[in-house]
């Protein structure tokens, strides 16, 4: 079997996702554009050889609307024969588009592909539609009278059932900024990292943007334990009274900017490229869940993942589940028994932000370098999506 091997990972450094944020004030195009050139300048690649380019991006509209990865790559100097497609698989969109790009040449549709993702959410904010239509038709209106959560009730009905308290929740979170902060200190990002010119909001000067701006190192469980509840009410308490109303902004992910690219191509074009692969894709999974919990399919398509690969979780040296609310690595975790210190160990989406179309290219980056950086071998990844979905992913280090 062809082996889908991962070149290079690259990303912007975060920025808010709200005006006045490091990012906010550059287009989304370029936002993907930046970390599209990257991967073709850090290894000398003639981007006339990239198959296609498949990108993820949850809010196709306006600036992100007709195939943002297709306009990216324009933007960013690749030729016109490049081709490229833009998915929605919501929150795991970019990860959905890493297995597409692998799957693909795994079955030897491709030689080389770049998967990636964009989100602008100061720019195109989360919920946006055109005109205001709704998304979801008569037919959902049906089969749920009640109508679909908001993600956050769904993390408040996690957080009841695993019986996850506010204490537990805030200390969680502080942890994922100390660990932040720490690779950030440590230079860990750097080589991840592609600084992008920015305007600064402070003065108007161009500025290189190379740091999380969304990583607050001074966190601690009680500066996080002040801040007041983002979804209680007296009409959701009375048809939820199981939730306990604990979740927060602070242990919740930001809205965030960003973008990211993986350069990935057959075991054979790397070595005829003389290029050296850094991983390889071992297993793949999506699954999907009840749409009222929503958050909680990670760990059905762990389960599968693991069953593809005949791994057990004990054989996975890593693990990047992704933060959109505390309560769901928390939730997996105590599903398999998985070591603390082994997740999410560079701190997770709580410090370096949630740019929903990137964020799964994104957490695949920061996987194979801390694979390089600690010797392991086994990564996994996986990540809750909207309506109830999850796709996981296992890669080896080579």
């Amino acid at each position: 079997m062809t082996n889908a091997v991962i070149i290079d990972a690259v990303r912007l450094a975060s920025g808010k996702g709200k005006p006045g944020g490091a990012l906010s004030g550059t287009h989304p195009v370029e936002l993907l554009a930046q970390v599209l050139r990257a991967l073709i300048d850090r290894n000398d690649l003639d981007p006339a050889l990239v198959d296609d380019v498949i990108g993820g991006c949850v809010q196709q509209v306006g600036e992100q609307a007709l195939n943002i990865s297709r306009t990216a790559l324009l933007s960013a100097g690749f030729p016109d024969s490049v081709p490229a497609t833009t998915i929605d698989r919501q929150c795991g969109s970019s990860q959905q588009a890493a297995h597409f790009a692998a799957q693909g040449v795994i079955a030897g549709a491709y030689d080389i592909v770049i998967a990636c993702g964009v989100e602008s959410m100061s720019r195109i904010p989360m919920g946006t539609s055109p005109m205001g239509q709704d998304p979801a038709g008569p037919g959902i209106a049906t089969r749920y009278p009640e109508g679909l959560i908001h993600q956050g009730i769904s993390a408040e009905l996690i957080a009841a059932k695993w019986k996850l308290d506010r204490d537990t929740l805030d200390a969680y979170s502080a942890e994922s900024h100390r660990r932040a902060a720490a690779a950030t200190a440590s230079g860990f990002f750097d080589a991840e990292i592609v600084p992008i010119a920015v305007r600064s909001s402070d003065n108007g000067a161009i500025v290189p943007h190379s740091v999380d701006e969304t990583v607050r190192a001074a966190t601690t469980a009680d500066s996080l334990a002040g801040l007041r509840t983002s979804f209680h009410t007296d009409e959701l308490s009375a048809r939820f009274p199981e939730a306990q109303w604990h979740i927060t902004p602070g242990n919740s992910s930001p809205l965030t900017d960003g973008a990211s690219a993986v350069l990935i191509m057959s075991e054979e074009m790397a070595n005829k490229l003389d290029l050296t692969p850094r991983a390889r894709f071992h297993s793949f999974s999506v699954a999907g869940d009840d749409p009222m919990f929503m958050l909680t399919a990670p760990v059905p398509a762990t389960h599968k993942v693991l069953a593809k690969a005949g791994l057990s979780i004990d054989d996975i040296d890593a693990y990047e589940v992704n933060e959109a609310f505390a309560p769901v690595p928390l939730m997996w975790a105590h599903e398999f028994g998985a070591d603390p210190a082994k997740l999410n160990p560079r701190g997770g989406a709580i410090a370096l932000g949630h740019a929903l179309g990137s964020s799964g290219t994104r957490l695949l980056t920061t996987l194979v370098n801390h694979l390089e950086a600690t010797g392991g071998r086994y990564g996994l990844q996986t990540m809750c999506e909207g309506a109830g979905m999850a796709n996981a992913t296992i890669i080896e280090r080579l």
